[in-house]
């Protein structure tokens, strides 16, 4: 007579509960995915804010003539400050801001009082904030709540 190998059928079921609980511990890490998403796609935006108005305060200075727009690199305009902190920063429109980032794909920018806001397009109350007048670019409402 032949000897016969394999798995017990009890040795299958320890396996597959064995996987399901695995399963189940690790599932809850991928459930913020989202959230962890967003909260990236904002501080990216935050970044490329900073950036650009470094880069535009900076072409601002490099060419001395102290008026707005500033003509960059690739030939384009943008709107900023000629006095005072806000000299050489971008305005908080869509002529300094925007023309200075190029594309803000994804968010919903909106302008006020010398203050642009950068809202995700999918999660509203996920949003940065640019001062003109200081250049600061706020990330304190991109939280996990928020996002």
């Amino acid at each position: 007579m032949k000897k016969q190998s394999g798995f017990t059928l009890v040795e299958l079921i320890v396996v597959i509960v064995v996987l399901g609980i695995l399963a189940a511990t690790a599932l809850p890490k991928f459930i913020n995915v989202t959230e962890d998403a967003n909260m990236a796609a904002a501080n990216g935006l935050a970044g490329g804010l900073r950036s650009a108005t470094a880069l535009t305060q900076a072409r601002f200075f490099a060419t001395g003539t102290g008026t707005s727009p500033v003509t960059m690199a690739d030939g384009s305009p943008v709107a900023v400050g000629t006095a005072g902190n806000a000299s050489g920063v971008p305005t908080a429109t869509a002529a300094g801001i925007e023309a200075a980032m190029q594309s803000v794909q994804g968010f919903n920018v909106s302008h006020a009082a010398g203050v642009s806001t950068f809202a995700l397009a999918n999660t509203p109350a996920c949003l940065v904030t640019f001062t003109a007048a200081t250049g600061v670019v706020s990330t304190a409402a991109v939280t996990a709540a928020n996002c």
